[in-house]
């Protein structure tokens, strides 16, 4: 199986999934080298028991696993569409994720088989699977390198698959039958991040009505380009509007520019034929209508006038 949709930007790695891929491959190496296989799944892998003796493996179960193509096929996996969940979300975010899908596969698989030893990073990486799923569902995936298939009938052909095998086994009596795999584990892990994507989804649409609750009701009033905004607190409204209040009162107050300069004399009109006959053409026709010599006259008759008031 390989990727085929269209890589988003950054680093193909992310800092959760490359330290899960991590830890799981250094126990693999302890396994192999330092102790045995059946060590370590005797003290990391879960087994029915007293939960208070070995509660660690809760958790520790997730990063043991049986063999070298069990390891490989979930860690490669989980590099195929861990990266771009976890980016989407966040690392810390990503890995409570992957923890809780593993322990949700664990419960499931309780509920069924109780003998044997559960080990193995399956029912987290489902989880991880889902959640791909969920936010890119028409992305391709090539199935045997060969076959493209969307990401999301791959899953459901998955939780088919599994849900069937899971079924003969249970009617068997025997969780290893089908060659060792826990397929309810794997059905666990898948439920369980539907639940957690639910409720995320559930928990966003929530946050967003109580964001939005609080705006008023305007009534019947028409839809607005510019949306209203709030109202102001009664304290801060009552303090705008007494400023706004004294500033009309002051500026009512203030004379105008016509109050405080005062009203020109009033000087009769001078005497004279020709300034009579100018004055009645200004009233007519409006200054501009004077010539330079009679703009002279008017002006000489003025001054006379000024020195006769003086």
């Amino acid at each position: 199986m390989s990727y085929a949709a269209e890589e988003s930007q950054g680093p193909r790695f992310t800092p959760a999934v490359q330290w899960l891929i991590a830890i799981n491959v250094a126990i693999y190496f302890l396994q192999l080298t330092v102790v045995t296989t059946d060590a370590v799944a005797s003290a990391l892998g879960f087994h029915a028991g007293p939960l208070a003796d070995t509660w660690w493996t809760v958790v520790t179960y997730m990063f043991v696993h049986a063999g070298f193509w069990h390891l490989a096929l979930n860690m490669y996996t989980l590099f195929l569409f861990g990266p771009r969940v976890e980016r989407e979300w966040s690392a810390g975010e990503f890995a409570r994720y992957f923890l809780l899908c593993g322990m949700g596969g664990l419960l499931l698989h309780l509920l069924f088989f109780r003998g044997a030893t559960l080990v193995g990073a399956s029912a987290a990486v489902y989880g991880v699977m889902l959640a791909y799923a969920r936010r890119w569902p028409d992305d391709e995936i090539y199935l045997f390198a060969v076959v493209p298939i969307k990401v999301k009938w791959f899953i459901a052909l998955l939780v088919v698959m599994d849900l069937v095998n899971g079924v003969q086994s249970n009617v068997i009596g025997d969780s290893v039958a089908g060659g060792g795999v826990a397929h309810f584990a794997h059905l666990g892990g898948f439920l369980t991040g539907w639940l957690y994507l639910r409720a995320a989804d559930a928990a966003g649409r929530d946050g967003l009505r109580a964001h939005v609750a609080p705006v008023t009701d305007f009534g019947d009033a028409p839809p607005r380009p510019v949306p209203r905004g709030l109202p102001r607190p009664r304290a801060r409204s009552e303090e705008v509007d007494d400023v706004v209040a004294k500033s009309k009162a002051a500026l009512a107050q203030r004379p105008t520019v016509q109050q405080m300069a005062p009203a020109p004399p009033r000087l009769p009109p001078p005497p004279g034929s020709d300034l009579d006959r100018l004055l009645d053409k200004i009233g007519q026709h409006g200054i501009d209508s004077l010539t330079s010599d009679e703009r002279r006259l008017l002006d000489e008759a003025s001054k006379r006038m000024r020195g006769e008031g003086a």
